[in-house]
């Protein structure tokens, strides 16, 4: 099974910006690989995703132009750079793999991190 580890969530004021990573525990280029957010009393819906063999990515429409996605294939590593965060954004971040495909569906993934927290308020 593959073991996919967070990190980089913190508590940020609004309009600022962190860094997520994700940390797979073996190569994950044949991978889609996606990060999805849940906030509290909400469902958990996705926000982008890298597409497997490519570095193709696809953005929710809630973090196009703020948020950008990128994988590092040498440290099997996905990062989610966010900028002009926003208190809406705030939830736990988690990413999540799927072997061989073009998309991330938030029903479809096979391996799951546990998440981690990012908290967006003044």
């Amino acid at each position: 099974q593959l073991q996919l580890v967070e990190s980089g969530g913190g508590l940020v004021q609004p309009g600022g910006s962190l860094r997520l990573a994700c940390v797979a525990s073996r190569f994950i280029y044949y991978h889609a690989v996606g990060w999805f957010r849940q906030a509290p009393g909400k469902e958990r819906e996705g926000v982008s995703c890298i597409s497997s063999s490519s570095n193709n990515t696809h953005y929710a429409d809630s973090v196009k132009g703020r948020f950008t996605m990128s994988r590092d294939i040498a440290r099997n590593t996905v990062y989610l750079q966010m900028n002009s965060l926003k208190p809406e954004d705030t939830a736990v971040y988690y990413c999540a793999a799927l072997f061989m495909s073009p998309k991330c569906p938030v029903d479809g993934m096979k391996d799951w991190g546990k998440g981690t927290l990012v908290t967006v308020s003044s």
